[in-house]
């Protein structure tokens, strides 16, 4: 089953590259939505993601609304601390796309308001944080996509 990974504005190179690697890995396309804080060859970007970045199916898009323009109609879920839904309890489906926000602020407010019925959480336990870093975020809907589609 093959999902899409959307980052929205990413800031840290690192954290691109690792989940540039975990798209890879998982056999996700990544969907990358500008400004972007740090350039694409930003070497960051490639040491995280190691010799594997040239072989990731990577979409780039110059603004939220590109992206929302040329995806409209797909399934779509948004990832936010914000939400009040848990992630295991997304209905995972073919072709879904994982829209996170980037590392300083998570989603813009605007797409909170307008996505709250497809907004879910990762449950955090401890109230001495208030987020999980981006690559491990991404990690943990990712793959409980793919354990949820084993199980179907």
């Amino acid at each position: 089953m093959s999902y899409n990974i959307v980052l929205i504005e990413p800031e840290i190179p690192n954290n691109t590259g690792n989940i540039g690697r975990l798209s890879l890995a998982s056999g996700c396309h990544l969907h990358l939505v500008k400004p972007f804080g740090f350039e694409i060859d930003d070497s960051r970007v490639k040491r995280a993601g190691l010799d594997y970045w040239k072989h990731i199916s990577l979409f780039i898009y110059d603004s939220i609304d590109d992206f929302f323009q040329k995806n409209k109609g797909k399934e779509m879920v948004f990832l936010s601390s914000h939400g009040e839904k848990e992630y295991y309890d997304i209905e995972f489906k073919e072709d879904m796309f994982f829209v996170f926000g980037k590392e300083s602020v998570g989603l813009p407010k605007h797409v909170i308001s307008k996505q709250k019925d497809k907004l879910y959480k990762i449950p955090l336990l401890s109230p001495h944080i208030r987020s999980l870093n981006l690559a491990n975020a991404v990690s943990i809907v990712v793959y409980e996509g793919i354990r949820n589609s084993r199980l179907h």
